[in-house]
Protein backbone atom coordinates (compact mmCIF):
# COMPACT_ATOMS: atom_id res chain seq x y z
CA UNK A 1 0.00 0.00 0.00
CA UNK A 2 1.14 3.63 -0.37
CA UNK A 3 3.96 4.61 1.93
CA UNK A 4 3.88 8.35 2.74
CA UNK A 5 7.16 10.24 2.75
CA UNK A 6 6.90 12.31 5.92
CA UNK A 7 7.17 15.87 4.64
CA UNK A 8 5.27 18.41 6.78
CA UNK A 9 3.21 20.48 4.37
CA UNK A 10 4.03 18.26 1.38
CA UNK A 11 3.02 14.61 1.39
CA UNK A 12 4.34 12.26 -1.30
CA UNK A 13 2.89 8.76 -1.49
CA UNK A 14 4.88 5.86 -2.97
CA UNK A 15 3.33 2.54 -3.95
CA UNK A 16 4.85 -0.62 -5.40
CA UNK A 17 3.25 -1.17 -8.80
CA UNK A 18 4.72 -1.95 -12.20
CA UNK A 19 3.18 0.99 -14.06
CA UNK A 20 5.18 4.17 -13.51
CA UNK A 21 2.90 7.16 -13.06
CA UNK A 22 2.66 10.32 -11.02
CA UNK A 23 -0.65 11.90 -10.15
CA UNK A 24 -2.43 14.21 -10.11
CA UNK A 25 -0.78 16.36 -12.82
CA UNK A 26 -1.80 19.61 -11.10
CA UNK A 27 -2.37 20.35 -7.40
CA UNK A 28 -3.74 23.72 -6.29
CA UNK A 29 -3.82 24.61 -2.59
CA UNK A 30 -4.07 27.73 -0.50
CA UNK A 31 -1.08 29.06 1.39
CA UNK A 32 -0.51 27.14 4.61
CA UNK A 33 -2.37 24.02 3.49
CA UNK A 34 -0.94 20.57 2.79
CA UNK A 35 -0.32 19.38 -0.77
CA UNK A 36 -0.58 15.66 -1.50
CA UNK A 37 0.97 13.93 -4.53
CA UNK A 38 1.45 10.26 -5.37
CA UNK A 39 4.37 8.54 -7.08
CA UNK A 40 3.73 5.01 -8.34
CA UNK A 41 7.14 3.37 -8.79
CA UNK A 42 8.19 -0.05 -10.00
CA UNK A 43 9.30 -0.98 -6.49
CA UNK A 44 8.38 0.23 -3.05
CA UNK A 45 11.04 2.77 -2.16
CA UNK A 46 10.60 4.90 0.92
CA UNK A 47 13.60 6.98 -0.19
CA UNK A 48 12.37 7.87 -3.67
CA UNK A 49 14.10 10.90 -5.16
CA UNK A 50 12.02 14.07 -5.24
CA UNK A 51 12.98 17.09 -7.32
CA UNK A 52 11.49 20.58 -7.58
CA UNK A 53 11.74 22.75 -10.69
CA UNK A 54 10.57 26.35 -11.08
CA UNK A 55 10.18 27.93 -14.55
CA UNK A 56 13.53 28.89 -15.97
CA UNK A 57 15.40 27.00 -13.26
CA UNK A 58 17.10 23.64 -12.94
CA UNK A 59 15.68 20.72 -10.94
CA UNK A 60 16.61 20.88 -7.27
CA UNK A 61 16.76 17.87 -4.98
CA UNK A 62 14.25 18.31 -2.18
CA UNK A 63 15.20 17.81 1.45
CA UNK A 64 12.92 15.63 3.51
CA UNK A 65 11.44 18.48 5.55
CA UNK A 66 9.71 21.70 4.46
CA UNK A 67 7.31 24.00 6.25
CA UNK A 68 3.67 24.56 5.37
CA UNK A 69 3.41 25.41 1.68
CA UNK A 70 3.77 29.00 0.50
CA UNK A 71 3.95 30.79 -2.84
CA UNK A 72 7.65 29.98 -3.30
CA UNK A 73 6.75 26.27 -3.25
CA UNK A 74 4.82 26.62 -6.52
CA UNK A 75 6.74 24.45 -8.97
CA UNK A 76 6.72 21.13 -10.80
CA UNK A 77 7.73 18.27 -8.51
CA UNK A 78 9.37 15.25 -10.11
CA UNK A 79 9.48 11.81 -8.56
CA UNK A 80 12.47 10.06 -10.15
CA UNK A 81 12.10 10.79 -13.91
CA UNK A 82 8.33 11.03 -14.30
CA UNK A 83 6.27 13.77 -15.92
CA UNK A 84 5.91 15.66 -12.68
CA UNK A 85 3.09 17.12 -10.60
CA UNK A 86 2.57 20.86 -10.87
CA UNK A 87 1.97 22.44 -7.44
CA UNK A 88 0.22 25.83 -7.42
CA UNK A 89 0.03 27.59 -4.05
CA UNK A 90 -2.53 30.39 -3.97
CA UNK A 91 -2.50 33.37 -1.64
CA UNK A 92 -5.42 35.79 -1.53
CA UNK A 93 -3.11 38.61 -0.39
CA UNK A 94 -1.01 38.53 -3.57
CA UNK A 95 -1.67 41.18 -6.26
CA UNK A 96 -3.08 40.18 -9.66
CA UNK A 97 -0.86 40.24 -12.77
CA UNK A 98 -0.29 43.58 -14.50
CA UNK A 99 -1.40 43.45 -18.16
CA UNK A 100 -0.48 45.51 -21.20
CA UNK A 101 -1.82 44.91 -24.73
CA UNK A 102 0.20 46.13 -27.69
CA UNK A 103 -1.76 46.91 -30.89
CA UNK A 104 -0.59 46.05 -34.40
CA UNK A 105 2.03 48.31 -35.99
CA UNK A 106 1.08 50.60 -38.86
CA UNK A 107 3.17 48.51 -41.25
CA UNK A 108 1.43 45.32 -40.13
CA UNK A 109 -1.97 46.84 -40.92
CA UNK A 110 -1.02 46.73 -44.61
CA UNK A 111 -0.95 42.92 -44.54
CA UNK A 112 -3.81 40.42 -44.32
CA UNK A 113 -3.03 39.44 -40.72
CA UNK A 114 -2.25 41.44 -37.59
CA UNK A 115 -0.92 40.42 -34.20
CA UNK A 116 -1.97 41.64 -30.76
CA UNK A 117 0.49 41.10 -27.92
CA UNK A 118 -0.59 40.69 -24.28
CA UNK A 119 2.20 41.24 -21.76
CA UNK A 120 1.68 40.00 -18.20
CA UNK A 121 4.12 41.13 -15.53
CA UNK A 122 4.45 41.17 -11.73
CA UNK A 123 3.12 37.60 -11.53
CA UNK A 124 3.79 36.06 -8.13
CA UNK A 125 4.05 32.52 -9.51
CA UNK A 126 5.47 30.92 -12.63
CA UNK A 127 2.24 29.31 -13.79
CA UNK A 128 -0.64 31.09 -15.46
CA UNK A 129 -3.52 30.47 -17.84
CA UNK A 130 -4.06 32.88 -20.73
CA UNK A 131 -7.29 33.24 -22.68
CA UNK A 132 -8.44 35.63 -25.42
CA UNK A 133 -11.87 36.78 -26.54
CA UNK A 134 -12.91 38.68 -29.67
CA UNK A 135 -16.19 40.54 -29.54
CA UNK A 136 -17.02 38.59 -26.39
CA UNK A 137 -16.46 35.16 -27.97
CA UNK A 138 -13.58 32.88 -26.94
CA UNK A 139 -10.66 32.63 -29.36
CA UNK A 140 -8.80 29.33 -29.53
CA UNK A 141 -6.71 29.42 -32.71
CA UNK A 142 -3.63 31.43 -33.71
CA UNK A 143 -2.47 32.02 -30.12
CA UNK A 144 1.18 31.68 -29.12
CA UNK A 145 2.01 32.07 -25.43
CA UNK A 146 5.52 32.11 -24.02
CA UNK A 147 6.43 30.35 -20.80
CA UNK A 148 6.74 32.62 -17.75
CA UNK A 149 10.21 34.16 -17.43
CA UNK A 150 11.64 34.74 -13.93
CA UNK A 151 12.65 38.31 -13.13
CA UNK A 152 15.25 39.72 -10.76
CA UNK A 153 12.55 40.78 -8.29
CA UNK A 154 11.35 37.15 -7.97
CA UNK A 155 8.23 37.81 -10.08
CA UNK A 156 7.47 36.34 -13.51
CA UNK A 157 6.54 37.73 -16.92
CA UNK A 158 4.91 36.15 -19.96
CA UNK A 159 3.64 37.24 -23.35
CA UNK A 160 0.80 35.94 -25.48
CA UNK A 161 0.35 36.76 -29.17
CA UNK A 162 -3.02 36.62 -30.91
CA UNK A 163 -3.04 36.69 -34.72
CA UNK A 164 -6.29 37.71 -36.44
CA UNK A 165 -7.40 38.82 -39.89
CA UNK A 166 -6.81 42.50 -40.50
CA UNK A 167 -10.46 42.79 -41.54
CA UNK A 168 -11.53 41.55 -38.11
CA UNK A 169 -9.36 44.17 -36.41
CA UNK A 170 -10.81 46.84 -38.72
CA UNK A 171 -14.34 45.91 -37.56
CA UNK A 172 -13.41 47.59 -34.26
CA UNK A 173 -14.14 44.47 -32.25
CA UNK A 174 -13.13 44.46 -28.60
CA UNK A 175 -10.26 42.03 -28.05
CA UNK A 176 -9.65 40.94 -24.48
CA UNK A 177 -6.73 39.13 -22.84
CA UNK A 178 -7.25 37.39 -19.48
CA UNK A 179 -4.40 36.01 -17.39
CA UNK A 180 -5.13 33.85 -14.36
CA UNK A 181 -2.35 33.06 -11.89
CA UNK A 182 -3.40 31.05 -8.86
CA UNK A 183 -6.41 32.70 -7.25
CA UNK A 184 -5.89 36.06 -8.99
CA UNK A 185 -6.59 37.20 -12.53
CA UNK A 186 -6.39 40.34 -14.63
CA UNK A 187 -8.16 41.27 -17.86
CA UNK A 188 -7.31 43.94 -20.42
CA UNK A 189 -9.28 45.12 -23.49
CA UNK A 190 -8.22 46.75 -26.73
CA UNK A 191 -9.95 47.84 -29.92
CA UNK A 192 -8.89 49.72 -33.02
CA UNK A 193 -10.80 52.96 -32.36
CA UNK A 194 -9.05 53.41 -29.02
CA UNK A 195 -5.56 53.08 -30.49
CA UNK A 196 -3.69 56.13 -31.76
CA UNK A 197 -2.69 55.93 -35.41
CA UNK A 198 0.86 56.62 -36.48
Amino acid sequence: RPLPLALPGLVIGVSGVTVVTQKPPVVTVRKGETATMNCNLGTVDNNACLYKQVPGGVPQYMLRCINNVEEADSAVYYCQTHDGTKLIVTDSTLPPPVLTILPPSSDELKSSKVTLVCLASQMAMGYADVSWTAGGSPVTGDIATSGPVPQADKTFQLSSCLTVDTSEWNQDKVFSCKVTAGSKFAEKDIKKSECSTE
